[in-house]
């Protein structure tokens, strides 16, 4: 399982009710129902994704985050998880109020494009910037929403969602031992996660 994903299973007590959006391959889903019998539903746009969570006994189905999370009910979970995946939605401002009013709490992950490889990539090789996160040539990235640490922080705050972690994380996913609030985060962290739930 990926670094980030593991620190977000530590981040979900035993027993909770999870909605994994994105969820992939159900490698989240499958660690938290295994080790924390979490009572854990997932939506995966791809359907070898779906085949697969569902043959590993997880309960998933195909949905787009675009456009399915308005059809769940207010706090209907305790965490919403969107890791690696905000950055390839349509609408992430719609997604990021779905994700904060249908869970408790809404847990992402993503990649900061306001990272200094990134920046040093593009204005000295003028072309768009591949790195460990971001492995994809500009014309078969599913990235269609590039944002800053920064630019979340700003986005954070228009929809009035409070914070309650900010974790820096290097381009492995381990923790880099500062807040993604730092100002130095934006600059120096390949990636964030971060906890968020309504004000």
């Amino acid at each position: 399982m990926r670094s980030d994903l593991r620190l977000i299973a530590d981040t979900i007590p035993p027993e909770s009710r999870v909605l994994d959006v994105g969820c992939g391959d159900g490698s989240l889903l499958g660690f938290l129902k295994s080790d924390k019998r979490v009572d854990g539903r997932g939506i995966e746009l791809s359907m070898a994704g779906v085949r697969e969570c569902v043959s590993n006994g997880l309960s998933v189905i195909q949905g787009d985050a675009d456009t399915d999370l308005e059809a769940y009910p207010d706090d209907a979970f305790d965490f919403v998880v969107l890791s690696q995946t905000l950055q390839a939605t349509r609408r992430p401002r719609e997604v990021l109020e779905n994700l904060i009013r249908i869970g408790n709490k809404a847990i992402l992950s993503f990649p900061n494009f306001g990272h200094l490889g990134v920046r040093w990539s593009l204005a000295l090789g003028g072309r768009m910037p591949i790195t460990g996160n971001l492995p994809d040539n500009w014309y078969d990235t599913p990235n269609i929403h590039l944002c800053t640490i920064h630019d979340f922080l700003n986005l954070c705050e228009d929809i009035e969602a409070e914070i309650e972690e900010a974790v820096a994380l290097g381009a492995n996913g381990l923790p880099l031992g500062y807040s993604a609030c730092a100002l130095r985060a934006n600059l120096l962290a390949p990636q964030a996660m971060f906890v968020l739930k309504k004000r």
